[in-house]
């Protein structure tokens, strides 16, 4: 174990991120995070990103707060680069001696463990304090982080973060940068409706967003297109349903959507009635009929994967995977979408040939017992990686189980 680490009190999800760092090649000894934005680069990705427009109250609300108690307002991009960086400057110069400057990149797989970065990955509010940071020379900061979103799409728009002494590693801190994030998605809101055209506000501005990766049931966000937003978290059935009509845009009969939905034959009638109970919870405006299908637009987590994939963006495809689609359904419409995506998503990973990649993967629950993982990750480390031990252990534990 490093000297300064947290040794047997690490939290599961800090020994996670130390594994994915490792992985990545980032040192222990590393002192500075890398620039990933030049001056002239940063200026133009700044006045362009929506956070832009919510920076001057986030550092009102929170920015005057960190320099009152010496420490640091920082917000980065959903790649994890700093955008904006405040504080006295006294405490900006101490920043700059770990590379915690506007530019800088603080994904784990290129600073280590932190909070930004773990926020980013985890898509969720987390603090990072002292030793459980990776690099030595970061372990004297602790940290505060927590992820903004699109308030429209739930998109990941960035982190916002509070960054100083061993008074930041405190819940109220947390409590305090949730509390800033969710004002700032409020804004965003209020602002997109003062400017949506009068297309944007009638019904058929109706927008879903759909998240299924790794859940039992889907949890579907309505937007109505006039500031209306809820939440429904359905039955195992209905987000079969729904999921199936969201990969068909088109539209798909009765008798289309059985055979996707039912292993066995003659189900068309009680396929009406599920589509009837589903009909009753989201609304006519939202499932038509003839053929069968949602109306709005439609924004799905499985469906943005497969784009990332389809673009070349294994990093962000990997961020967003939770896990299979639906993985206790049996559906056939369901299961052959979930093993294209899995299986498309994995052999990509094996040919990157990039070992933080491969060990996100191998350290998951879908992942774990995948040997050709682990070989394909024992083969891209390299003979000097102090990850061998890990990986020649869990080939040797599969090799007994497997016979």
């Amino acid at each position: 174990m490093t000297p300064g680490a947290p040794g047997a009190q690490m939290r599961a999800e800090v020994a996670d991120s130390w594994h994915l760092s490792a992985a990545a090649g980032v040192s222990t000894e590393d002192v500075e995070a890398p620039i990933t934005l030049a001056e002239d680069d940063l200026q133009d990705h700044r006045a362009a990103h929506p956070l832009a427009q919510v920076f001057p109250l986030l550092d009102d609300v929170l920015g005057q707060a960190a320099r009152d108690c010496d420490a640091i307002m920082a917000v980065s991009d959903h790649e994890g680069q700093l955008l904006w960086v405040c504080g006295t400057p006294a405490t900006l110069r101490r920043a700059e001696s770990i590379g915690f400057v506007e530019g800088s990149n603080w994904d784990e797989r290129l600073a280590g463990t932190n909070a930004p970065g773990l926020a980013l990955r985890l898509d969720r509010p987390t603090q990072v304090r002292r030793a459980e940071h990776f690099r030595r020379s970061v372990q004297q900061w602790s940290c505060a982080a927590t992820p903004i979103h699109d308030p429209a799409s739930t998109s990941l728009l960035g982190v916002l973060d509070i960054t100083g002494n061993d008074d930041i590693a405190v819940p109220q801190t947390l409590a305090m940068v949730r509390a800033a994030a969710r004002m700032a998605e409020s804004e965003l809101a209020r602002e997109k409706l003062v400017r949506a055209t009068p297309a944007e506000t009638a019904p058929n501005g109706m927008h879903l967003v759909i998240e299924s990766l790794g859940r039992t049931d889907s949890l579907l966000t309505i937007n109505d297109g006039r500031g209306h937003r809820h939440q429904l978290r359905l039955s195992p059935r209905h987000s079969e349903i729904l999921l199936l009509l969201a990969s068909a845009p088109r539209g798909l009969s009765g008798d289309e959507l059985a055979v996707l939905v039912y292993e066995d034959d003659g189900a068309s009638s009680t396929l009406r009635a599920e589509l009837n109970r589903l009909r009753g919870l989201l609304g006519d405006d939202v499932l038509a009929s003839r053929p069968y299908r949602l109306a709005g637009s439609v924004t799905a987590d499985w469906l943005a994967l497969e784009a990332q994939l389809a673009a070349g963006d294994l990093r962000s495809a990997m961020r967003g995977y939770r896990g299979p689609i639906l993985p206790r359904s049996s559906a056939p419409g369901v299961v052959r979408l979930r093993e294209q995506l899995h299986m498309s998503l994995r052999e990509a990973v094996r040919r990157s040939r990039q070992p933080d990649l491969m060990s996100t993967w191998t350290r998951s629950s879908w992942g774990s017992d995948d040997y050709d993982m682990w070989q394909a990750q024992r083969a891209a480390v390299g003979p000097g990686s102090p990850m061998l031990p890990l990986i020649d252990g869990q080939l040797s534990r599969l090799d007994r189980e497997l016979g």
